[in-house]
Order: structure tokens, then C-alpha cells, then sequence
């Protein structure tokens, strides 16, 4: 027996309903779904420590389940003392399984967390994409406090297969995505 986890029964038997009734679609197929999550952490500091990657590699790992690849740099710039192909961020994509428990931890457990958490704010990007800012790792509870080095941050963006931000905001807030109440003109 397959095991599938909670948001993906969530979605074909909650969400799927509730956005064709929204929207009108006519065939289950044109009901957007979550394509992927993309966590990327940059790492500026990492050009005088290289064990920052090596941290934040640990890190990601403990926090996705799923090994980062590092970003390296794509050129020269000397006011940075930055060369090209030094490592400067860590990256991981999420598909399927890992990523639905993945959003699924980060809407139940992580962004509670958050000291004064109100919601998250609406920014899509204009082709249905969410991107959404961290300014500590330590919200995670996979992270231990006692082996950090350093604050970091990340961004973690939601790839949608919607058309519009309106539908995609739709399927965020219909698997439970904490956003702010906003005013839409």
C-alpha cells in the first residue's frame, strides 16, 4: 500500500471541489495544482567562511528531507572579493510527496512559530507564483538552536500552474496558507 500523505487527499477531495465551484471550471484538469516548492537560501558571507555552506547544506537537509545542490557564482565582481564558480547559496526543489509535507510543516508547525505572526502577505508574482520570505531558519523545528552559527534567511517559492495570482492565492489559501486579510480594488 502507497502511502500518500494528508494535503494530497486534502486537495483532490477538499480543494479541487471548492476551486471548480469558484471558478467555473468545467473539466477537473483546468484546476491548478502545485507544481513545486523551490527553497533557496543565498549565502553571501560564505566567500570568507566556506563552512557556512557546508552549515547551510546540513540545514536544508534537515529541513526538507532532501540533500541541496550549492549555487555557485555565474561571474567576477571584485568590490565582493567574489570569483567565478565560488559557492554562494544553497538550493533544494520539492516535488510530490516531499512537497506537500513539506507545506503541510510549514503551515502547521514552522509559521506559528513566528514571534507576532499576522499572516503572510500577498505577493504573487503576476504568472501565478508565490514567493514567500524567512528571516530565521530556527522557525523549522528540525533546526537545533544550540549548533547554529549564523542567522540566515531564505526564500521559498510556490510554482503554480494557475493563470492568474487570484486563482493561485485561491489554491494557497484553500490548502490552509495563513495570508493576511487584504483589500482588493
Amino acid at each position: 500500500m502507497k502511502y500518500i500523505t494528508t494535503l494530497t487527499k486534502k486537495y483532490k477531495n477538499e480543494v479541487v471541489p471548492a476551486l471548480m465551484k469558484e471558478f467555473k471550471y468545467k473539466n477537473i484538469m483546468q484546476v491548478p495544482r502545485l507544481q513545486k516548492i523551490v527553497l533557496n537560501q543565498g549565502l553571501g558571507d560564505a566567500i570568507a567562511d566556506k563552512k557556512l555552506v557546508d552549515a547551510a547544506v546540513n540545514e536544508m537537509t534537515a529541513i526538507t528531507g532532501q540533500k541541496p545542490i550549492t549555487t555557485n557564482s555565474k561571474k567576477d565582481i571584485s568590490n565582493f572579493k567574489l570569483r567565478k564558480g565560488m559557492p554562494i547559496g544553497v538550493k533544494v526543489t520539492l516535488r510530490r510527496e516531499k512537497m506537500y509535507e513539506f507545506l503541510e510543516r510549514l503551515i502547521c508547525v514552522s509559521l506559528p512559530r513566528i514571534r507576532d505572526f499576522r499572516g503572510v502577505e500577498y505577493k504573487f508574482d503576476g504568472r501565478g507564483n508565490y514567493t514567500l520570505g524567512v528571516n530565521e531558519q530556527i522557525i523549522f523545528p528540525e533546526i537545533e538552536m544550540d549548533k547554529i552559527s549564523k542567522m540566515k534567511g531564505m526564500e521559498i517559492t510556490f510554482v503554480t500552474s494557475a493563470k492568474t495570482d487570484n486563482e493561485a492565492h485561491s489554491l494557497l489559501r484553500e490548502f490552509g496558507m495563513p495570508f493576511k486579510n487584504i483589500k482588493k480594488n
